[in-house]
């Protein structure tokens, strides 16, 4: 029987071409003083301008499935651009899970109600999303996803069927999707990687039990929605009473999500919550190589689309700089 390859075991110093251009990709992430330029101005040339000039295409400012086109083609490109350098592309597969899991949702919610998918789909994923539709519409019999996908697909679709709520089935898909990205993480050996996800799904916890307490769910309902693998056991956030930021801030000790967890009373807690998964990816700043910059510049990048659709959307919808600006989320470039 002939022996298995051995896999090479990857490190550090073979992330060195890759950091450097990663350090100069840096330099082209729009800067805070920039995202001002685009609050402030009146101009939507001037937008557009500005847009353009950090390599964005041309789009209508007015339709927001533009807007959501153009910020995935750039996604896109930069990805493939990544995955042809990366000595490791899980690191990669990562982001990406998030839209196979968005795909599944779409799918099943759409069989529910008898419509098309098409419009919903995205191809950002592991796996193109026409595949996703063929697995998720013919019960596993066509096309090929991933153990942990297939698994939670049948599982949402008996819950979406028996209970015919949607909120269910995406819970049952939320914590499926962040215990395969804590699995590929594990996988890849990178530690950072992996504190990177225990916050993500801290911050996911957070969210949900603080929306929980205020509409006063039952800890049987809390206990489903919840997600295991975070720094912060579930066992302890299901016990946790009362319903200020008080309770929460004695559980979350770390700076980031100890603000997050006081403001859980007020305007901006999301964004908190945001705020303190960047505050991890700042905290490696001073590494010079490795996969940590890479990390950190894909999830710089996701934070920058996310503040511009709030800039561009909350212009279109009239706000004002100041009301907008509350809602930009942090970005450690």
């Amino acid at each position: 029987m002939p022996k298995e390859p051995k896999i090479k075991k990857i490190k550090d110093t073979d992330y060195l071409a890759i950091s450097t251009r990663i350090r100069g990709m840096e330099n082209t992430l729009m800067s805070r003083d920039k995202m001002e330029q685009l609050l402030e101005t009146q101009s939507d040339e001037e937008v557009s301008r500005i847009l353009q000039e950090y390599g964005y295409p041309a789009f209508s400012l007015a339709d927001p499935e533009e807007l959501d086109e153009a910020f995935s083609n750039v996604r896109r490109n930069i990805w493939k651009d990544l995955e042809q350098s990366l000595p490791d592309p899980r690191y990669l597969d990562v982001f990406r899970m998030k839209y196979d899991y968005h795909n599944v949702k779409a799918v099943l919610k759409a069989e529910a109600m008898h419509t098309s998918p098409d419009s919903m789909l995205s191809d950002l994923g592991r796996f193109p999303a026409e595949t996703i539709k063929r697995y998720v519409t013919s019960r596993g019999a066509e096309g090929q996803v991933s153990p942990i996908l297939a698994e939670a697909t049948r599982e949402a679709r008996q819950v979406l069927e028996s209970t015919r709520d949607p909120q269910l089935c995406d819970m049952v898909l939320d914590r499926a999707r962040f215990r395969e990205e804590l699995q590929v993480a594990e996988g890849t050996g990178s530690r950072f990687l992996q504190g990177y996800v225990r916050d993500c799904i801290d911050a996911a916890n957070l969210q949900t039990l603080v929306r929980c307490l205020r509409v006063r769910k039952s800890k049987e309902f809390l206990a489903q929605a919840l997600i295991e693998g975070g720094d912060i056991s579930t066992d302890v956030l299901l016990h946790v009473e009362g319903r200020d930021g008080r309770a929460l801030a004695t559980i979350y000790q770390t700076p980031g999500f100890k603000a997050a967890a006081e403001a859980s009373s007020v305007k901006g807690f999301e964004k908190s919550c945001d705020d303190a998964v960047t505050s991890y990816l700042a905290n490696s700043q001073l590494i010079p190589f490795g996969e940590a910059p890479v990390i950190n510049y894909i999830a710089a990048l996701e934070t920058e689309f996310t503040n511009l659709r709030i800039i561009l959307l909350g212009r279109k919808a009239g706000l004002t700089p100041m009301e907008i600006r509350d809602h930009l989320r942090n970005s450690y470039v």
